[in-house]
């Protein structure tokens, strides 16, 4: 692997594969006092500029369970939230920790940090991407019986992070995504045309719901309004009407089909109460799941 995950571009598709694997291992042993500690007296720095529950907890009892230690770091308990450059914290961080995470806004603050770090940078969020969540969805998605090389991923909503690492993860894999947005909210162009230069998904945007659901193995949404996006919320709301992943949306799908959302949810807006509390929904499962695959991230990238 890479020095940094801060794309799944950043992965090849045995590599993707085998931190899936290391994952599934992770949670058979689960917390038991038995389990290895391949990160006994390793840190991880842990940089949030957004408020996070999974991103924060994941990675911090991720770490424990390791062996290791997570420190968490706000914008009000660094000089970063007084001025001081992304690259003289992440100088500074390289002496002390073994690994920093990051959580942050701008996609460039995290290739900043990446860039100057002498140790593992980890994306624990970013306006463009979200790798670990994505990884985390994949390994759900091979738990529930999905063939990661051959399903098919109907993702409906907003084209942001989430639907660009989606992306990225098709092109790797080889699976077929088809991507319902409103026109203008569709996944970034550069990431498009990015991904699309390993060649191997088939995906595609498509304009309703119906179209991206229709014999999906995968049926996947999102907020609307993503943090940093809130001034958009009225508007959004009106772009997005019809995008709801309801029980006739999920009627569409393959039989067997599972659905999925990285959470928080707005319960009525993209997804229906029904839907994430149905029988079909892998939507905890998922979240979980950010634990179990990010260990195995912290593992390979700290011991490597």
């Amino acid at each position: 692997m890479r020095k940094d995950l801060l794309r799944i571009l950043d992965l090849s598709d045995r590599e993707i594969l085998s931190l899936i694997a290391s994952g599934v291992a992770w949670k058979r042993r689960g917390g038991r006092k038995g389990a290895p500690k391949p990160l006994a007296g390793k840190t991880l720095a842990m940089i949030f500029q957004k408020a996070s529950t999974r991103t924060r907890v994941s990675f911090e009892v991720g770490m424990t369970r390791l062996g290791g230690h997570a420190l968490f770091m706000s914008p009000e308990d660094t000089q970063i939230g007084r001025g001081e450059p992304i690259r003289d914290t992440a100088r500074v961080l390289s002496r002390y920790a073994d690994a920093v995470m990051i959580r942050t806004f701008a996609h460039a603050t995290a290739v900043e940090l990446a860039f100057a770090a002498t140790v593992p940078v980890i994306n624990g969020l970013t306006d463009d991407h979200h790798p670990c969540q994505v990884l985390a969805d994949l390994m759900t998605a091979k738990e529930r019986g999905k063939d990661l090389r051959k399903m098919r991923v109907a993702f409906v909503g907003d084209g942001n992070n989430v639907a660009n690492s989606w992306v990225e993860a098709a092109h790797v894999l080889g699976f077929g995504l088809r991507l319902a947005c409103p026109e203008g909210y569709e996944p970034g162009a550069a990431v498009l045309k990015e991904a699309e230069r390993v060649g191997r998904g088939d995906v595609r945007i498509v304009r309703t719901p119906a179209d991206a659901a229709r014999s999906a193995d995968v049926l996947y949404t999102d907020v609307w309004t993503s943090m940093g996006k809130e001034t958009e919320k009225r508007k959004r709301l009106q772009a997005f009407r019809g995008y709801c992943v309801d029980a006739a949306l999920l009627r569409l799908t393959a039989r067997d089909a599972i659905v999925m959302h990285c959470l928080p949810a707005h319960r009525g807006e993209e997804i229906t109460d029904e839907v994430i509390e149905g029988p079909q929904s892998a939507v905890f499962d998922e979240a979980e799941n950010r634990l179990h695959v990010q260990m195995a991230v912290l593992e390979k990238l700290i011991r490597h």
